[in-house]
């Protein structure tokens, strides 16, 4: 039997495999000790992502049930271990590239029961210092701007699989965009309206699903 090509998928995790960004549901929904905006400072080029998403995280104030169920109304794709499962049986590894936080990542995928390759910053979560995130500074894919350089992951992949395909949807996936062809990457969310607006090739998705799907009907070349 013909073993199938080896192709890499390189994903965002926050807003691509779930449908909402963690962050975006703490700044809504749950109480703060914060006195300013910290994602506004960020936008208007005060401080790095890292920055931002550590001040939002570490002000924080509830407690772990609370902390689980906003976790959970992240909405992970329900369709998420059959679309692995997927891939994998037709030669794609997958790898997740994040700037968010490896502590609710690891939560939601082993609740799903999806063993992925996760590269995201670090953080330890308590009721009363809220989500602290550190840098990992010992990742080979270490960026003191957002923690994660998920354009270095994404080279990494292009060298072994310069086919590889990205997906993501936020500010710092444009950059890891751009280095695949045009043809390979997927995008909804603020990267789908940027590249868009600037009339750039993409595949938009609503769920990651549909993404394997996509790959699986069509591998891109």
């Amino acid at each position: 039997m013909r073993k199938p090509p080896h192709r890499i998928l390189v994903s965002d995790f926050d807003g691509t495999m779930t449908r909402h960004d963690f962050f975006d549901l703490a700044r809504r929904d749950l109480p703060t000790a914060a006195d300013h905006d910290f994602w506004q400072d960020y936008v208007d080029g005060k401080i790095t992502h890292f920055e931002a998403l550590a001040g939002i995280f570490a002000a924080i104030r509830t407690d772990g049930p609370t902390i689980d169920a906003l976790i959970d109304r992240m909405e992970l794709d329900p369709g998420l271990a059959g679309a692995v499962a997927r891939l994998r049986a037709a030669g794609w590894e997958i790898v997740v590239a994040s700037a968010g936080c490896r502590w609710y990542i690891r939560r939601l995928l082993d609740k799903a029961g999806v063993e992925l390759e996760v590269h995201a910053n670090p953080g330890v979560f308590s009721p009363e210092t809220g989500l602290v995130l550190s840098l990992p500074a010992g990742s080979p894919y270490f960026k003191r701007e957002t923690g994660i350089d998920k354009s270095a992951i994404v080279r990494a992949a292009l060298a072994r699989d310069p086919r590889a395909v990205f997906a993501g949807d936020g500010r710092p996936d444009l950059a890891p965009s751009s280095l695949v062809a045009p043809g390979n990457r997927f995008a909804r969310g603020w990267l789908a309206r940027h590249l868009r607006q600037n009339r750039e090739e993409f595949h938009p998705f609503e769920t990651w699903s549909q993404i394997a799907d996509a790959l699986l009907e069509k591998p891109p070349c």
